[in-house]
């Protein structure tokens, strides 16, 4: 068991150094990360299409990294905001990590991007661990996922900055109770900001935008317990077994069978298949395909420099 462990440390550990190194440039060029966590099914993508487009409506330049295991879909439909997207197919990993994300951003991201939101692998267990250099972190609910659901993922709705609840608009016909809601939050997450929004009337949206260009212009996060009492400023958190929900990271693979770390059994469609080159109404996508949209250099905007790829 102390080795497990301690590989566990060990994962975690590098992860956090690496992400430290990214939040550094991506802060030296004045690019704010935003980290989005939920469940699959919560809406996540439609949202994001929406401030993504608000944003870009106000002149904000913004970019959107989108992972999933498989398909691009997501990726497509951010594309109509008209704004630099890329996908990252994971290969069956349940979550990104910091040397994944460092990786895909090198050559691709805009040097001009204030804005980079990373929609993380719909799941609310392994993403909770993983720090990917995020200024802010948000985690989303719908209203049809249950009142509880803070109390049964702490983690995830523990060590966010900011809490969205998704699709208010059918919060009426599917029953939620949101007083308990607000309640269960209160209990593992104090005095975090709950945003109520639905994509599909546009409530909450400009909301969004606003919290987060905040960030961009210096504004103060919220402080989490959970981090503060971990003693992380960052808002993630390891408890003393490497992790901050018992999820374990073995030295070949974790409690779903599939292995962690970069490099370690992912499909990396970069280095295995060549890929749609990067051109004018084009966005590039780690996999097989094409997906329509704009990477970011048919409007002026350049990819940044600083962004190495890190070596094995």
């Amino acid at each position: 068991m102390c080795r497990v462990v301690d590989v566990r440390q060990a994962v975690l550990a590098k992860n956090d150094t690496l992400a430290g190194a990214l939040r550094g440039e991506l802060d030296g060029r004045g690019t704010v990360l935003v980290n989005l966590l939920s469940s699959p099914g919560s809406g996540k993508t439609a949202l994001l299409e929406r401030v993504l487009a608000a944003a870009a409506a106000r002149g904000v330049p913004v970019a959107a990294l989108t992972a999933d295991l498989a398909t691009e879909n997501d990726a497509r439909r951010l594309a109509r905001s008209g704004v630099p997207v890329r996908q990252v197919l994971t290969g069956g990993l349940c979550h990104l990590d910091a040397a994944q994300l460092r990786s895909h951003l090198a050559g691709w991201l805009p040097g001009d991007t204030r804005v980079l939101f990373v929609e993380n692998v719909g799941n609310l267990v392994c993403p909770a661990s993983y720090d990917l250099g995020e200024t802010m972190r948000v985690t989303l609910m719908s209203v049809t996922e249950g009142e509880d659901k803070p109390l049964k993922y702490p983690a995830a709705f523990g060590l966010a900055h900011l809490l969205v609840l998704t699709k208010t608009d059918i919060a009426a016909a599917v029953g939620f109770a949101e007083a308990a809601f607000r309640e269960n939050v209160a209990r593992v997450n104090p005095g975090v900001e709950v945003l109520n929004t639905s994509a599909r009337t546009g409530d909450g949206v400009e909301t969004l935008v606003d919290r987060v260009l905040a960030v961009t212009a210096g504004g103060v996060l919220h402080r989490p317990a959970m981090a503060e009492a971990a003693g992380d400023v960052h808002g993630h958190h390891h408890d003393a077994a490497g992790d901050v929900h018992g999820h374990h990271h073995h030295d070949a693979a974790d409690g779903h069978g599939h292995p962690h770390g970069p490099g370690s059994g992912r499909q990396d469609q970069a280095a295995q298949e060549p890929g749609p080159a990067a051109g004018p109404g084009r966005v590039p996508a780690d996999g097989p395909g094409a997906v329509p949209g704009r990477n970011g250099s048919d409007d002026g905007r350049r990819p940044a420099d600083g962004l190495a790829v890190p070596r094995p």
